[in-house]
């Protein structure tokens, strides 16, 4: 494989200095587009001496002697100053404006104004725009290669330029293979076994289009090299600049298309070394890039990112993009493994006055990592990944005023965190939620090392019976200070796929040698309760199938029931609902929300409290069902 910055240079060398053509559009629709030549001015602006001000229009060596032990009086009558607006040409023997604030008017009884008085000189050209003083007829508005904006559409009006020469837009034509693909249409009836929908075609359309690009996307084509070899010769004579092979998921997808940019053209780089995005192929047919780009979304991503949205840039004359970088200290450690550049996803925020950034999950089919994230971190080759604590440097995927504005939440996963965020970006001002799941207790050490600003909890005390407050006076109490608040209550229990084919009725099902568990991660509140309620049972967790089996949120344990993966796991009675699981209770819960004292009183804060004691949040999620929202916001304990 091939390093990131060599595949870079071996890439872009091989479309050095191609640019595309050049066509002419109107100046009124150019803005976006990019210049392919020189553009001078037609005309002068403005194209006459004008007033600058609203006022009189007068000689300017005529008002030499005014001052204010001796005001001059002007007359209008015979023309020796005249009344002027914004704008208007100035007469052919005036030189200057006094703005009409700065002129008293001698109005004799019943008549109109006859003299103008005024207590101070004009100088020659006060207040006038004289011809050409913004733009000259023939001098250059802009030179070849410029990005132009709304302001400079509006410098062509002005300078008289009613066409433009713009580079072309680059012509990319997208062809999704894979034999397992289906359209989002054909999805309307459900997906069929073993078939998934094609998105990633929309994906990559839409960041060329950003990057300033013309889009086709062609029908799936299956895995067979015959036809996706056609559908390339196809587009090359559709005069395609570039052209994307986005890869389906079956083994021989890769092959196929080194296959064919091999036997059509060159092969440049097969295969770089970064994570997501190693499969990449690179290659060369005809003076076009065609493109094996990665079929998992967040590989397919990168992938563009890294090589294909910066060539289109430069095809039209402009440079990379370069993201904002701040810099930022890592909440956890990130183990990466060397000789591999990794991209992580990342979410920050503002947490006492540094910027804290946490690691999304890792997956390069989880496209849902890349729109939850606000930052990337780039661990470079030579690295074995980054220690929490450290300083590092992040790009920023939004813009940094969004960052300051983003409550960082961490902890046990909870679907009223999800209406929180809505109801936050609905308010005035507007805030963001960025939540990471690590269970109740990985919040609560969040909130002890600073790395947050609210963390989800719902851990039993299996000896008091109480929620939370224990384990807080445990890892807090002496260490820091923080407000313990109640969110909801809600029912966990079995979640089993629908009509609870195994028949599961309890906590002693579990034990039997057909069942199959899915488990939450060591620290989670679900996973105390389930430990819990074993030992109630007096079953060893060595008894229960699938015990060591973890997943990290209440919707992954979801999933893994419905796939037929488990054949029950212990959740939340909204996301067996959500999916359309049976549920068989086991037990009512308190998750509350632990917030740092120097939070507690912070504009971010402040607006969490205005959502969850209203009677809007409580509605909503206690239509989730099995919520009750009627403490939210009570103060269970400080510490």
């Amino acid at each position: 494989m091939t390093g990131l910055e060599e595949a870079r240079r071996i890439f872009f060398r091989a479309f050095q200095g191609r640019f595309t053509g050049s066509e002419e559009i109107e100046s009124r629709a150019a803005a976006g587009r990019v210049t392919s030549g020189p553009v001078f001015a037609r005309l002068s602006s403005p194209a006459f001496h004008a007033a600058a001000m609203d006022g009189i229009a007068v000689r300017a060596e005529e008002t030499f002697s005014a001052s204010d032990i001796n005001p001059l009086a002007l007359d209008l009558s015979s023309g020796q100053a005249e009344f002027i607006n914004t704008g208007q040409p100035m007469p052919q023997d005036k030189n200057a404006v006094i703005m009409i604030e700065n002129v008293s008017l001698d109005r004799p009884e019943g008549q109109g104004a006859t003299r103008a008085i005024i207590r101070a000189p004009a100088f020659p050209w006060q207040h006038v725009r004289k011809i050409g003083e913004d733009i000259v007829a023939t001098e250059l508005l802009f030179p070849s290669h410029h990005l132009l904006t709304a302001a400079d559409v509006g410098a062509l009006i002005a300078a008289g330029v009613e066409r433009v020469a713009v580079r072309k837009r680059p012509r990319v034509v997208i062809i999704p293979t894979g034999s397992e693909l289906i359209t989002l249409e054909e999805a309307a009836e459900g997906i069929p076994p073993g078939k998934t929908i094609e998105s990633n075609s929309a994906m990559l359309a839409a960041m060329a289009g950003q990057a300033g690009a013309e889009v086709e996307v062609l029908p799936i084509v299956p895995d067979e090299y015959e036809m996706i070899r056609a559908a390339v010769i196809d587009a090359l004579d559709s005069g395609a600049d570039m052209v994307v092979l986005n890869a389906g998921s079956s083994a021989g997808s890769a092959d196929y298309t080194v296959r064919v940019i091999g036997d059509l053209g060159s092969v440049l780089v097969h295969g770089i070394t970064i994570m997501p995005g190693k499969p990449t192929v690179l290659g060369l047919v005809e003076g076009v890039a065609v493109v094996g780009n990665p079929g998992y979304p967040v590989s397919a991503l990168i992938s563009f990112e890294q090589f294909l949205a910066p060539l289109i840039r430069k095809m039209q004359g402009l440079d990379e993009e370069v993201r904002p970088r701040l810099k930022a200290v890592c909440g956890r450690n990130l183990p990466s493994k060397a000789g591999i550049e990794e991209f992580r996803r990342m979410i920050t925020g503002r947490v006492g006055g540094q910027l804290v950034a946490l690691p999304v999950k890792k997956g390069a089919g989880a496209i849902t990592t890349m729109t939850r994230a606000n930052s990337m971190l780039r661990i470079p080759a030579s690295s074995e990944g980054v220690s929490a604590g450290q300083v590092i440097e992040i790009e920023l995927l939004r813009p940094e005023s969004q960052i300051e504005k983003t409550i960082l939440c961490i902890g046990s996963h909870d679907l009223s965190l999800d209406l929180i965020h809505d109801f936050l970006r609905r308010s005035v001002p507007a805030w963001y939620m960025a939540a990471t799941h690590v269970g109740s207790l990985g919040g609560i050490v969040a909130v002890r090392d600073g790395l947050c600003h609210v963390a989800g909890t719902h851990l039993l005390d299996p000896e008091t019976g109480q929620y939370n407050v224990g384990y807080i006076e445990r890892y807090l109490k002496g260490k820091m200070q923080a407000r313990l608040y109640t969110l909801v209550y809600r029912e966990q229990g079995f979640m089993v796929r629908p009509g609870n084919p195994k028949e599961i009725r309890s906590i002693s099902d579990l034990a039997r040698e057909d069942v199959t568990f899915v488990n939450r991660q060591a620290g989670s509140g679900t996973r105390v309760l389930l430990d819990h309620e074993l030992k109630r049972a007096g079953i060893s967790p060595s008894e229960v199938t699938g015990y060591e089996n973890e997943e990290y949120t209440h919707m992954a344990v979801a999933v893994s029931v419905l796939s037929g993966k488990a054949d029950a796991g212990l959740g939340i009675l909204a996301a067996a609902r959500a999916l359309g699981l049976d549920f068989i209770p086991v037990a009512e819960e308190r998750y509350d929300l632990l917030i740092p004292e120097q939070e507690a009183e912070s504009p971010a804060i402040e607006a969490l409290f205005q959502i969850i004691t209203s009677s809007g949040f409580r509605s909503r999620v206690e239509a989730l069902g099995g919520y009750s929202a009627k403490d939210a916001g009570r103060l269970v304990a400080k510490v």
